[in-house]
Order: C-alpha cells, then sequence, then structure tokens
C-alpha cells in the first residue's frame, strides 16, 4: 500500500520534521512545525523589512532645535513665534532664547524707574524727617541722667533681673488710656518685642500682638516716633549713635495699624501727662 502523503515537513534544514497541522509563516511563506513557527525561532529573512515597513506613526519623535539639546517629544511643540520645534524643557521663548523674543518696551522701563524715583524719594524724606526730629532732641541724654535716679527708686519690672542688665524708662501709654504713663525697667538684651509684652503685662494693657488684628502694640521712639523693629534689641538702641535711646529717657506704647511706621506728633503724649497732672 502506498504511503499516505499528509502534512508538511518543517522547513528548518536541522529539523524536517513532518507535521500534520503545518504553521505557514506570514513573512517568508515557507511552512514550519510548532516548535519554530514563530519568526525569532526560525530566523525569518522577512521580519527585519517588514518591521522597516510597518512603522507605526505614534512612535515617531521630534527633535527639540534648541542648542545643545538632544530633549524628543512624542507630540511637535512648536514656537508661535519662531516655529521651530523644541522639547517641553525649551518651549517658551525665554527658554530657547527666541529671536522672536521683543525686549521690554522703552514705557515699561520708564514706569519702572518712575516707581524706584517715587520710592527713593519717600525713604529719603522718611530718613531726613528722622534726622530732624533726634538733632532736635540734643538735651534729651542729659535730662535722662538726671531722671534716671528717681526712675531707679520707683520703677517696676522682673525682679529678678541683675541690676548690670537693667534699663529705665518712662513708658507713656497708649492714648485714651486711664494711667498715662508708668516708670518701667527691662533687660537691655531683650527684644523690643519682649519688652512690649513686659510692659503690656505690667500696665495691664490688651496686647493681641501674637493675633492678627488690625492694630499692634507697637514701642516708639519718643524723638523720632519710629516704631522699633521688634526683633532689635534695647542695647542695640541704646547704643545707636544717630538717634539713640537713653536709659533714663522715654518710650512710647501705641497701637498702631500694620501700615504705620511712626508716630505723628510724640510731643503730645508729654503734653497730655502734664494736663493730667496740672488737674
Amino acid at each position: 500500500m502506498a504511503e499516505l502523503e499528509i502534512g508538511q515537513h518543517c522547513e528548518v534544514e536541522h529539523c524536517q520534521q513532518l507535521d500534520f497541522l503545518p504553521f505557514v509563516c506570514d513573512g517568508c511563506s515557507q511552512v514550519f512545525c510548532l516548535q519554530h513557527r514563530s519568526r525569532s525561532a526560525h530566523g525569518c529573512s522577512e521580519v527585519n523589512l517588514k518591521n522597516e515597513e510597518v512603522k507605526p506613526d505614534h512612535h515617531k519623535s521630534f527633535l527639540c532645535s534648541y542648542r545643545g539639546c538632544d530633549g524628543k517629544e512624542l507630540v511637535p511643540v512648536l514656537c508661535s513665534f519662531c516655529e521651530k520645534q523644541f522639547c517641553l524643557r525649551h518651549r517658551h521663548q525665554s527658554d530657547h532664547e527666541c529671536e522672536k523674543l521683543e525686549s521690554p518696551k522703552p514705557r515699561m522701563a520708564a514706569t519702572q524707574q518712575l516707581v524706584k524715583n517715587i520710592v527713593g524719594k519717600y525713604n529719603s524724606k522718611k530718613e531726613t524727617t528722622v534726622m530732624k526730629r533726634c538733632k532736635g532732641a540734643k538735651n534729651v541724654g542729659t535730662a535722662a541722667k538726671v531722671a534716671l535716679m528717681k526712675l531707679k527708686m520707683h520703677a517696676c519690672g522682673d525682679k529678678s533681673l541683675p541690676l548690670t542688665e537693667r534699663v529705665y524708662f518712662q513708658v507713656f501709654l497708649p492714648k485714651g488710656n486711664k494711667e498715662k504713663s508708668k516708670p518701667v525697667f527691662f533687660c537691655s538684651k531683650w527684644s523690643i518685642g519682649k519688652v512690649i509684652d513686659s510692659a503690656a503685662s505690667l500696665a495691664n494693657l490688651k496686647n493681641d500682638n501674637n493675633k492678627s488684628t488690625a492694630k499692634k502694640l507697637r514701642l516708639c521712639h519718643p524723638a523720632s516716633g519710629e516704631a522699633l523693629p521688634l526683633d532689635h534689641t534695647l542695647a542695640s538702641w541704646i547704643s545707636n549713635k544717630e538717634c539713640p535711646l537713653y536709659n533714663g529717657g522715654n518710650v512710647i506704647l501705641e497701637y498702631l495699624d500694620s501700615e504705620t511706621q511712626f508716630l505723628e506728633d510724640t510731643n503730645s503724649y508729654v503734653e497730655e501727662l502734664q494736663g493730667a497732672h496740672d488737674t
């Protein structure tokens, strides 16, 4: 009996296995067994050609045209001004030094200069006002020395402070307060913020400096009216050469809003105290 011609032999040279259900490669169109059916298994000669021909568009990349950058993007990122392709890092005009980038207009530059001039004039005027007020208080130092002995007799404060660190002031209290002033001593090493807290406690004043309220309790210079920065120390103001505070002199406590940095009329506090004594 003649053998039935059923199935086909695998076309891999070293295999030649008879397979009753052979596989036909869609790349090279040859017949293979189950083991060699994949393109990689039989080293398909058409696989590279097929890969080159079928190249999906979504794998295409767009190179950045900025010098020295090898960045790529899967989608085009074009500058609407110079119409060149860039990566996300260099997409803005300023980032890729766009040739169409416009320099600031003269009008804008002039406006910026005008603002600087206004701020400069304001600061200069403020400094001039401070200096005038301080120069008008030449005899304050002498008066403070005379008042110091009296203050030491009546001043209240933290009794645990060393005598060498104590500084004495006649503290003028906020307007409208029943008590007009109070003799107090503080530690020279304290910050202005701590001095305010201590004075407020001794004078029973409302102190909401740790809250976001409209007005804060500030310590002001008796000559210039300046609200002293909270992080400065008393010692730094006592040693200030231009407009110092004097041991035995005056300071003013007042409620100020965040935009007010100066008391306009510091003399009115002394006058108010004198008026209260006269009555």
